[in-house]
């Protein structure tokens, strides 16, 4: 017996050193940046294969400015198309609701559209005297003001009252409209009356890049149609 474990110790032994060889913690690696040789970019964390290097994020970062450039102005121009669009649907509303006013109120209704210095201002008025809304009667405060003066570019920048050069006629047959954006005759006044009829005219608004719009009142029923003029096709289109 003393013979067997005497010639079994060095086998003993060899078992025992790769035990020890095989429980030896492995070494771990602190490299969690930057792996894989100069310029190779490596999100850290656990489980990471893979990344970048300098050159394809900055040619991404370079593609990224590229398609902003781009995107860039068609979303501003889509942004003034929504915002003259709003004003012409704005101004549009006010005029019915001065109609309404006048139905309600049994008494005509006027419109008024001053020339400033910052552009073109209206007011509404209602007839105090019984012979229509007139610009000595405002002056002399015999027909009174409803609500407060407004500017259509204190609600929508850059959209005022407003001509380009060389439009055409909206109806074929008429008179190209000129420079004066407000068409109603002789006056400044569009009036409503208590029958819900209204004098005519139309009222030509500008926006940013050269949008074009037209509000037309038509005096036999007072509602109002608006077109938008295409430049394209040089011609004008319900809008």
């Amino acid at each position: 017996m003393k013979q067997v474990l005497a010639l079994d110790l060095p086998r003993c032994l060899r078992h025992s050193e790769r035990g020890k060889q095989n429980r030896a913690p492995a070494k771990r690696s602190h490299n969690h940046g930057v792996l894989g040789g100069w310029g190779r970019i490596f999100a850290a964390g656990p489980g990471t294969s893979q990344g970048y290097s300098v050159l394809e994020l900055m040619f991404a970062a370079a593609l990224s400015v590229t398609v902003g450039a781009a995107a860039g102005p068609l979303l501003l121009a889509a942004v003034d198309d929504v915002r003259a669009t709003g004003a012409v649907r704005y101004l549009a509303t006010r005029l019915q609701q001065a109609r309404m006013e006048a139905v309600g109120r049994s008494a005509d209704v006027g419109v008024q559209f001053v020339p400033t210095a910052d552009g073109y201002a209206y007011t509404v008025y209602v007839d105090g005297n019984g012979d229509g809304v007139r610009t000595r009667d405002i002056v002399r405060g015999l027909d009174q003001p409803i609500g407060s003066v407004e500017r259509l570019s204190d609600h929508f920048a850059g959209i005022d009252f407003g001509v380009l050069a060389d439009l055409p006629p909206v109806d074929a047959g008429s008179a190209a409209p000129g420079t004066d954006p407000i068409k109603l005759g002789s006056s400044s006044i569009l009036t409503f009356t208590p029958l819900g009829t209204s004098s005519s005219g139309s009222l030509y608004l500008r926006g940013r890049r050269n949008l074009q719009f037209v509000i037309r009142i038509l005096g036999e029923t007072g509602k109002t149609r608006v077109l938008k003029f295409d430049s394209r096709a040089h011609q004008w289109k319900p809008s």
